[in-house]
């Protein structure tokens, strides 16, 4: 008899359907709400994701495998699985969670899970947005280190970092395998991305860092690893059941019935690909929640590296990005793993150092090291990126639009920004931040944090960008909330046509509040 062994992750939700993820030990058919699919083989695991179609407003679901009952377990406390159709009036988000036993304070999304346990239905999330760094790959637990070296023995393998598809699975199995995530991943249909970590700390932060992991004997299997893992954990459910229908990737996985890891491998490696400007792969994509429109944004596979013409993402899929942004809805939200606006000072030093970087001899070289140790490689790093992204965004926000809102991590503080254009926009644009869930910086960083948010040292960062030749800026921001230290979950609420931004601390604290309206300002 199979047996479930992660999961179910509901997915993608839409007003008539959705899609189930699960894992399991064998293969078999996995049957939910009366849909069924039968699984398929990556390695030595194996994974189905369930479509439901013709879906009411609420419905309560099972999990069955080979018509045997598996989920949820006879003696569950638990409320039970259900799927929520309808209005969407309410989001969560947040970035860098590491696994549950890593002593990095509390587990904000655990704690988040308890307190929604014992709360209505009705005020639970509709939807929940993961910024990135869902696993820790060059910082495992230290039961997962010791795993590996067990059957690593003899290997020229880097220790401490997971190489390989399985080794990742077991990431997955850790940090989505405590019992309360695995009930708010089972009724809070969830969209994710990855970051740098899901792969490696500073993941193509430069032409150079590629060129010298490519030396690296072992990169090759870990990023192959890393992207395979994340299309099968990750980004199946992020697509509608439409796409799905339409994936060649994914018919293809479906109509071999023996192992398809050799093949999603091969995947891997074109995807992780540069040429003529562009990758084979593209893993942005758009969900519509009602009135609120998400655009999320790779800021790291997708990335264009040469130096003189870097971009965060090629041409192709910015204007993907651009298109998109244009419909008929209340709320453009942008998902970012990145923060597009950041503290003034970290932003100008960003873009200077890309100057610094592109000059030759020990001046470029120096400029490069300094942007791998100290992480400068956010949305001012690839300034023409910054600027197109910025002129999109403007335009956005004079069309009929409430508020355009990105929404980031990875900082590892929170805060909410309001961008200022010279001619003011219909809407009102934020930058929303939420970093991390569980992942404690060192309290040395909150000092400088604090600082670099100083007026005054952004506008002497900003002469000094003018006179190594950044552009000027097309807009100006302030903060007005933050920075929040601390492992938290934000909130994004709907009420027609305003928003508000809510920061939840591990411990339940509301430590922010900001409403995200014209009528406000």
């Amino acid at each position: 008899m199979a047996k479930l062994v992660l999961g179910p992750l509901l997915r993608y939700v839409n007003n008539s359907s959705a899609t189930v993820w699960v894992e399991t030990d064998a293969p078999c058919e996995v049957k939910i709400a009366e849909h069924t699919s039968r699984t398929f083989q990556v390695g030595r695991q194996h994974y189905a994701l369930v479509r439901i179609e013709n879906l009411g407003a609420r419905t309560e679901y099972d999990v069955r495998l080979d018509d045997e009952l598996v989920w949820p377990p006879p003696d569950s406390d638990f409320p039970k699985p259900v799927i929520r159709t309808g209005e969407v009036r309410r989001i969560a988000f947040g970035s860098c969670r590491a696994a549950p036993s890593q002593p990095v304070g509390d587990d904000a999304l655990d704690a988040f899970a308890q307190r929604l346990m014992k709360t209505p239905e009705e005020d639970w999330p509709q939807a929940m947005i993961l910024l990135g760094d869902q696993v820790y790959a060059d910082e495992p637990t230290k039961a997962t280190i010791e795993w590996m070296r067990e059957r690593r023995q003899g290997t020229k393998e880097p220790d401490g970092e997971v190489v390989h598809f399985s080794e990742y699975a077991r990431l997955y199995h850790e940090t989505w395998g405590d019992p309360e995530i695995r009930w708010l991943l089972s009724v809070v249909p969830t969209s994710m991305i990855f970051d740098d970590h899901d792969v490696r700390d500073d993941w193509n932060t430069s032409e150079v860092w590629r060129r010298q992991m490519a030396e690296k004997p072992w990169w090759r299997d870990r990023i192959r690893g890393a992207l395979s893992s994340y299309w099968v954990y990750q980004h199946l459910g992020n697509l509608s059941p439409e796409e799905l229908a339409k994936n060649a990737l994914y018919a293809k996985v479906m109509a071999q019935e023996t192992d398809v890891l050799p093949m999603l491998l091969d995947f891997a490696e074109e995807a992780d690909k540069e040429a003529d400007g562009g990758k084979s792969t593209m893993w942005s994509y758009r969900r519509d929640f009602g009135r609120a429109r998400l655009l999320m944004v790779d800021t790291r596979s997708g990335r264009i590296l040469e130096e003189g013409r870097r971009q965060m993402v090629s041409d192709a899929e910015f204007e993907w990005i651009e298109r998109n942004a244009e419909g008929d809805f209340d709320h453009l939200l942008i998902g970012s793993s990145l923060p597009w606006l950041m503290p003034h000072g970290l932003s100008h030093v960003q873009s200077i150092n890309e100057v610094g970087a592109r000059k030759p001899g020990w001046q470029g070289k120096a400029a490069e090291k300094i942007r791998q140790a100290v992480d400068l490689e956010h949305w001012p790093a690839f300034r023409e990126s910054f600027d197109r992204l910025s002129r999109m965004i403007e335009k956005a926000a004079n069309t009929n639009t409430s508020t355009v809102c990105v929404l980031s991590g990875d900082v590892h503080h929170s805060y909410v920004a309001v961008a200022d254009f010279p001619n003011p926009t219909k809407a009102l644009v934020t930058q929303l931040v939420c970093s991390p869930v569980h992942n404690e910086p060192p309290k040395a960083l909150e000092p400088m944090f604090r600082l670099s948010w100083s007026r005054s040292v952004g506008r002497l960062l900003r002469r000094l960008a003018t006179s190594v030749g950044v552009p000027p800026d097309l807009l100006s921001w302030r903060k007005t909330s933050g920075p929040h230290f601390g492992n938290s979950v934000a909130l994004l609420d709907f009420d027609a046509r305003r928003a508000r931004y809510r920061l939840l601390s591990a411990t339940g604290e509301e430590t922010a509040s900001v409403l995200l309206s014209r009528e406000s300002e």
